[in-house]
């Protein structure tokens, strides 16, 4: 059977039972002050041990294995029935390889005694060291004196003697177990971390092992004391057992801790049940089940809880109810090497729930905020069923979705449910006129309850001009904008593109192309509070149709200099079509994300999206400029202008979301766009990228980032700067910069920082610093940030939440990671 997803982090690591407790206790010790919780952050993992080396075996004889006895010399004791190999001793038997000064075989008890510096290396590269041995002649029975032992994914044991029966069960006297690799300078100096047991017990057939009267030692000093715990051996990776049991605190459900259990049930499917025990609203239970099949895999969650208190919640939040749960599933599977499908889905009983309670299993879950102090990151969760194709020349896809708005800002019914989108394109395998001809076409169907009205002025923000109640007549495009649509709104779009590209002989390369759009919509407008100042409500079907043809020029000018080459290339484009019609009449739910700058300077069609349609007459204007260095390095440039030659301008013509304007395309000339990057080597690199005004050439749109990465240390710095766009609700000019940077102490330390300035505000806005400690069987990492949220009631007074994490791992042992606000001030320091 095929093996498990690998959705979840692998189990096995945290498959401890007796030690998880102290590792999370411990961990709790370590950040006492900070009142433990959940944490979601960034975190660090080990690297990856490398794989097993497969060992060459002899040819079977008969269907039996063969020995192969190499020695200096071997003697015979015909009396008593034994052999002697004495003087570099090498045995090899079913793929394991046993070395010795001398081993002495006596056929009469079948076993084998081997003495001085003795070496077993068995089939599976597990090497086990040792002054005696005394073994059956299978290697299944024994004992050694003195032993030593390394596992190939790098894990040691080491025990005054070893005692194994039954083929399975082996007893480490006065053992020690680490993960850790034993220091090349001094290799007896005590590992990072080692435990120490009076028995440790390993069960191959269970693959467990026990430790007894164990203690957690640091660089040989004892930390922490266990009479008895036991883990799953090195070799698992999937081990029914408890879990590393997660500890929390919430000004919700107090005081919790989370303890997951896991079942390997079969090679292709598992389940996880975690309850978590709160102080304040009792055990909210959670459990999941999840299943690889021959061509794909799914799973299922569901979580839930009894609220002991549900008046912890005023009256008309959605928490105040007696039972909040969940129930989400995903799955993907493949028709064959084109095709998959696939599904992810969530219900709720509230839309908070995720927030006040992250379960651990959701897929969900919500990062380290607490819900009484700041929206979460993740603020929305999608549920949706899907197909794709994909061909040589070919993409397919189509999906239902639905929106789930888990902010109290959010209005669940002005969020659409798209049922469904579909999008299809083709590329014909053969030259068409000498060029290339394809095909693209979009079908969207959405539905949306209310109409989403967005303010865009500060009197409309500030008294609600834009509400669903509010006056109708102050909902005008002067101070709203009708962000989507009530209703329904069904549309379908194809459109075929040509375009050839020639050569002529001083390398000139032209390249006509032509295209033709059609769009067909029908659609159901609800005739809302305000929604007949924009467009027509009821029922309507709109046709239009786009045809354009073009001419890109360009003219590569190649220098080839003893230090690198240089190519230096104008390039124009002349582009005609009719005007854009029924802009007014159009709802435009896709295409309201635009950005003018250079990697959309030299597109035919300029927005984002199906809804609009670039029309009118236009040129793009402007040359690129790359430079490639012999020794390493690269400089690349660009520069240009758009302008609209004839007809109607679609960027100065608002729609209903006022797309477009304050874009600097909105005019008969463009702003100018540039964009400049230079890295001289690896070390360095510099970007930027520029919107200069048309006339004063003010910068109206400016990002540089540089960055250096050296072998030690390396460190960022972006700084934006983006004028007021009044149209579309930016009534300031936003500017602020964001650096990071990380040192490397040594092979294992390092530090790190990163912070967020408001130039504008003349503050910092987030900031993020940490140390952390990484080596071969041990992490430790501490961080601290601050960042700016808004409470769950939609009020806009900023919140300052001050958080620690902190994250603690023992390689092949398990760890923990807890995280807490520290401190919670409003945005003026109350």
């Amino acid at each position: 059977m095929a093996g498990l997803p690998t959705a979840r982090p692998p189990m096995r690591p945290n498959g401890v039972r007796g030690l998880s407790l102290l590792l999370a206790l411990l961990a709790l010790t370590l950040a006492a002050d900070f009142g433990a919780a959940p944490a979601h952050a960034q975190s660090l993992t080990f690297p990856p041990t490398p794989p097993p080396v497969k060992r060459a075996t002899l040819p079977k004889q008969n269907g039996k294995d063969q020995m192969l006895v190499q020695a200096r010399q071997l003697d015979y004791d015909y009396t008593n029935h034994r052999v002697a190999a004495v003087g570099n001793v090498q045995i090899y038997y079913g793929g394991s390889t046993l070395q010795a000064d001398k081993v002495i075989y006596d056929e009469s008890s079948k076993r084998l005694h081997a003495e001085g510096n003795v070496q077993l290396t068995d089939a599976e590269g597990n090497v086990t060291y040792g002054e005696v041995m005394d073994l059956s002649d299978d290697y299944r029975d024994g004992f050694v004196d003195s032993l030593h032992l390394d596992t190939p994914d790098r894990t040691r044991m080491a025990a005054a003697r070893a005692n194994r029966t039954g083929g399975n069960f082996t007893v480490f006297d006065n053992g020690v177990y680490t993960a850790c690799l034993p220091c090349k300078d001094d290799p007896k100096k005590p590992p990072l971390w080692q435990i120490k047991a009076a028995r440790i017990i390993h069960d191959q057939g269970e693959k467990m092992m026990y430790f007894e009267d164990a203690h957690l030692e640091f660089y040989g000093t004892p930390l922490a004391y266990m009479p008895y715990f036991s883990a799953p051996d090195p070799t698992v990776k999937r081990k029914t057992g408890f879990l590393i049991p997660v500890p929390g605190y919430s000004s919700i459900y107090g005081a919790s801790v989370d303890i997951p259990y896991y079942w390997a049930l079969a090679p292709d499917y598992d389940a996880t049940f975690s309850p978590m025990i709160t102080s304040r609203q009792g055990p909210l239970l959670q459990g999941e089940f999840r299943q690889r099949l021959s061509n794909g895999s799914y799973a299922v969650r569901a979580t839930g809880i009894e609220q002991l208190n549900k008046n912890y919640f005023s009256s008309d939040a959605p928490g105040n109810r007696n039972f909040r749960g969940s129930i989400e599933s995903t799955g993907q599977f493949a028709l064959n090497d084109k095709w998959v499908w696939g599904w992810n889905g969530i219900a709720m009983t509230d839309r908070s729930y995720l927030q006040d309670y992250r379960p651990s299993l959701s897929a969900f879950r919500q990062p380290n905020v607490d819900p009484q102090i700041g929206l979460p990151l993740v603020s929305e969760a999608l549920s949706q069923a899907y197909i794709t194709g994909k061909g040589n020349r070919s993409y397919f896809d189509a999906r239902a979705m639905y929106f789930y708005g888990f902010s109290s800002a959010d209005n669940q019914s002005q969020i659409p449910v798209i049922h469904p989108v579909v999008d299809y394109s083709y590329i014909f395998d053969r030259p068409i006129l000498g060029g290339e001809l394809g095909f693209k076409t979009n079908f969207t169907s959405l539905s949306r309850d209310s109409a989403d009205f967005d303010a865009i002025t500060a009197a409309a923000t500030g008294n609600g001009q834009c509400a669903q109640t509010a006056d109708p007549t102050l909902k005008t495009s002067t101070n709203c904008l009708l962000r989507g649509i009530p209703g329904t709104y069904t549309r379908f779009s194809t459109q075929g593109d040509w375009r050839r590209s020639i050569t002529d002989p001083i390398g000139q390369v032209w390249t006509p192309f032509a295209s033709v759009r059609v769009d067909a919509a029908a659609m159901s407008i609800k005739n809302e509070t305000g929604v007949s100042n924009y467009l027509p409500t009821g029922d309507q079907d709109l046709v239009r149709g786009m045809p354009t043809v073009g001419l890109e020029y360009r003219y590569p000018f190649i220098n080839v200099q003893s230090w690198g080459t240089q190519t230096f290339e104008p390039i124009a484009q002349i582009i005609a079509r009719p005007n854009e019609t029924q802009v007014n009449r159009w709802p435009n739910e896709d295409a309201q994300s635009f950005t003018f700058d250079d990697s959309n300077l030299f597109k035919v069609d300029k927005f984002s999206g199906w809804d609009r349609a670039e029309g009118g007459g236009r040129a793009n204007a402007g040359f690129q400029y790359t430079a490639q260095f012999n020794q390493g390095g690269a400089v690349s440039a660009l520069f240009g202008q758009s302008y609209q030659l004839f007809g109607a301008n679609s960027f100065a013509q608002a729609g209903l979301t006022n797309t477009g304007l304050d874009s600097g395309l909105d005019t008969a000339r463009s702003d100018y766009v540039a964009r400049f990057t230079f890295a001289p080597n690896r070390t360095y690199s510099f970007s930027s990228r520029f919107r200069f005004d048309k006339d004063t050439m003010t910068p109206q749109r400016t990002e540089l980032q540089a960055s250096a990465n050296f072998n030690r240390w390396n460190m960022s710095v972006l700084y934006g700067d983006y004028a007021s766009q009044p149209n579309l609700g930016f009534l300031y000019r936003r500017q602020g910069i964001l650096g990071s940077a990380q040192y490397k102490l040594d092979a294992n330390w390092a530090i790190f920082g990163a912070a967020l300035y408001d130039l504008n505000a003349n503050k910092i806005n987030s900031t993020r610093f940490g140390i952390g400690y990484i080596d071969d069987c041990f992490i430790l990492a501490l961080n601290y940030s601050t960042s700016y949220s808004y409470d769950v009631n939609g009020t806009t007074s900023p919140i300052k939440v001050n958080a620690i994490m902190l994250q603690f791992a023992l390689r092949t042992i398990g760890g923990s990671t807890v995280s807490q606000n520290v401190a919670t001030t409003s945005a003026n320091g109350n």
